[in-house]
């Protein structure tokens, strides 16, 4: 009876064996593969990382090689090679000094302290623009005016040709009948009665009268015209048309032509017609002795002429005596 019980534990042991064992060395298997694959993933993180960081590394090397450096840089360096190069003709450009009027450092001396341009400064006093709009600026400030020459020009043709090519100089032709002589230049001084422009005087004499010009009225007296000013009378260039009855007898005769005469006093040049004196403008080749205050010696050239007004003057010589002839100056 116990031996039949030991044989039925042995038989109940050996059946449970049977069923179970299988299934612990199956489990034991799949731990074994799961722990193997497992074991595999690190190795394969690993790896993946390494690859990642070579491709993001090699992009941006190739990104700053290829596009920043050899794109950007060129274009901005032939950018501003253009730019300078514009601005080397720019610097280059020549000044234009072709109007005589402009002519403002080729004085010769310091005769009147005077400024040539296309506004002349004329003793100081008279601003002169060749629009014949006069500005007078008197040394007493509260005279200001205006005065408005209209039919003022610089000359009269001469009535033959000349014979010889004028001088060129600053895009102008200066014609002349007579050779260049230099003389250094001095003003003359008319007398008491006369005075430059610009002068202000308080009163004038009982013997000046009124003569007007284009609507616009002027005192005369003794060669010498006047505008009146705040609290007196200033002296302006003789506006061209005024016709007067009596010029000084110490005024200068000018032969326009072979039955033309003119006569001249202070800078300023007269007609007779009908026993009246008509003022003018100068004639071109005339020559006169004296140039009044006010005018300036200016290079022209190699040649020094004298300034006065609108007129250019060539020193010269008549009959071995020191004189000034008129110029005729046309732009070429």
């Amino acid at each position: 009876m116990k031996t039949y019980k030991i044989k039925l534990v042995a038989l109940a042991i050996g059946i449970f064996a049977l069923l179970v064992l299988p299934d612990m060395a199956e489990a034991q298997r799949m731990r074994g593969a799961a722990a193997g694959r497992g074991g595999a993933r690190p190795t394969t993180t690993r790896q993946a990382p390494s690859r990642t960081p070579s491709r993001t590394v090699s992009r941006p090397t190739q990104s700053r090689q290829t596009s920043r450096p050899a794109v950007n840089k060129a274009s901005n360096s032939s950018s501003r090679s253009t730019v300078n190069g514009g601005s080397s003709r720019v610097t280059n450009k020549t000044t234009n000094n072709s109007k005589v009027a402009n002519i403002k450092d080729n004085k010769v001396g310091n005769n009147s302290g005077n400024n040539i341009g296309n506004k002349a400064n004329i003793g100081n006093k008279v601003n002169i623009d060749n629009s014949k709009d006069v500005n007078i600026n008197v040394n007493n400030s509260r005279n200001n005016i205006n005065v408005r020459n209209n039919r003022n020009v610089g000359y009269r043709p001469p009535y033959r040709p000349y014979p010889r090519p004028p001088v060129i100089w600053g895009g102008f032709g200066f014609s002349c009948f007579r050779p260049y002589y230099y003389h250094p230049f001095r003003p003359f001084y008319w007398g008491p009665m006369w005075h430059p422009w610009g002068f202000f005087i308080a009163t004038l004499a009982t013997t000046a009268i009124i003569v007007s010009v284009e609507n616009q009225k002027y005192h005369y007296d003794e060669g010498v015209f006047y505008e009146e000013a705040d609290g007196g009378y200033v002296v302006v260039e003789a506006p061209q048309g005024a016709t007067v009855k009596v010029i000084p007898s110490d005024a200068q005769t000018v032969e326009v032509s072979p039955t033309v005469n003119n006569y001249y006093y202070g800078g300023t040049y007269y007609e007779k017609e009908n026993g009246e004196y008509t003022v003018v403008a100068p004639p071109a080749g005339a020559t006169v002795d004296q140039l009044p205050e006010g005018a300036e010696e200016v290079k022209i050239g190699d040649q020094t002429y004298v300034k006065y007004g609108d007129t250019y003057y060539l020193p010269v010589q008549v009959d071995g005596k020191d004189a000034y002839e008129i110029a005729q100056v046309e732009e070429q």
